[in-house]
């Protein structure tokens, strides 16, 4: 396993996908193979209890460093080996073959999550298409019908997220609303990623540092309502299921999937804007389900699809190259 050359490619790998842009991946480089493991500090307790989005998103990045291996020449192959007691997803190891993959790094560099106006949601033939992805690893993605209802769910998701003082102090921590923030081009959600204008961004600040003293006075369903209808900016929303019985190391599994998923959307000139909050709160998950005759445990990711009418800002990275986040 040429160890060298794939350190050179480290900064492509960590254009994958997170949960808050935390990046909680690690590799820790070993004579014959890399370890992928997670970082404590890089996770989401709060937000992310059950650690499905920390799963979801170390699978993304396996499946991230495989197809950008691949496209530089690498042989490279996962060997999954999840262990949540040693902080353990599994093993990069050399291959006698080529990951086989339709996509490139120039894809996996030019992605983005949009959470801007979509001019128009998926073709059946693409929603199909990222079914098809599902399928093959026994899940499927479906769009969700009767968006009134859904509308309403998601209200109620944002109300419950903003009224637990526990993710709003996770969620604060991971903000980069203004270009001084020391960490602005590492990592979290910037202003230029969330779509905020500077007196948007200044608002939310304001509103999140007085939020202990004003919760009980009626704040989260403020934030909640500020944060408006993201169904509005137009769009299909589509929900990745995994098959039945999905456990832990299902979830890094799906990750990358949902990977394979979002690549397939961007080959397509489509973009999506996670609206996880549904199945992060228990009512709404279970609601979900419902509407999609779906057992909510089955319900991975959630996310609003369309054709961008503008670009989307790239979300910033910790690694620039320099070798940091190895071991």
């Amino acid at each position: 396993m040429d160890l060298a050359a794939f350190r050179a490619l480290a900064p492509l790998c960590w254009r994958a996908p997170s949960a808050h842009n935390t990046q909680p991946w690690r590799l820790d480089h070993q004579p014959d193979a890399v370890r992928v493991g997670w970082e404590p500090a890089h996770t989401l307790p709060a937000a992310d209890p059950s650690g499905r989005d920390l799963r979801l998103s170390l699978g993304a990045f396996v499946e991230t460093c495989l197809v950008v291996a691949a496209d530089a020449g690498l042989r490279l192959r996962f060997v999954a080996d999840h262990c949540a007691a040693d902080r353990r997803a599994g093993w990069l190891r050399a291959s006698p073959h080529r990951y086989d993959t339709p996509f490139d790094a120039a894809q996996v560099l030019t992605r983005r999550t949009h959470r801007g106006r979509f001019s128009a949601g998926p073709d059946p033939e693409v929603v199909a298409a990222a079914d098809a992805v599902a399928r093959a690893s026994g899940g499927t993605v479906r769009a969700v019908p009767e968006a009134g209802r859904l509308a309403r769910l998601l209200r109620a998701a944002d109300r419950q997220t903003y009224a637990d003082p526990a993710v709003v102090a996770e969620l604060r921590s991971w903000l980069r609303l203004t270009p001084t923030h020391p960490d602005y081009h590492a990592d979290g959600l910037t202003d230029r990623c969330l779509g905020l204008s500077g007196r948007e961004a200044t608002a939310l600040r304001a509103a999140l540092a007085a939020y202990p003293v004003l919760r009980p006075l009626g704040l989260p369903r403020l934030l909640a309502a500020a944060s408006g209808n993201p169904l509005a900016r137009g769009g299909a929303v589509l929900v990745l299921i995994g098959p039945p019985g999905t456990d832990d190391a299902t979830h890094v599994e799906f990750g990358r999937v949902l990977a394979r998923v979002w690549l397939t959307l961007h080959a397509a000139g489509l973009a999506a804007h996670p609206l996880s909050q549904l199945i992060d709160t228990a009512a709404t998950r279970d609601a979900l389900g419902s509407l999609l005759g779906v057992a909510s445990e089955r319900l991975l990711h959630v996310a609003r699809v369309g054709r961008p009418v503008g670009p989307a800002a790239p979300s910033a990275r910790r690694l620039g190259g320099s070798g940091q986040g190895f071991r």
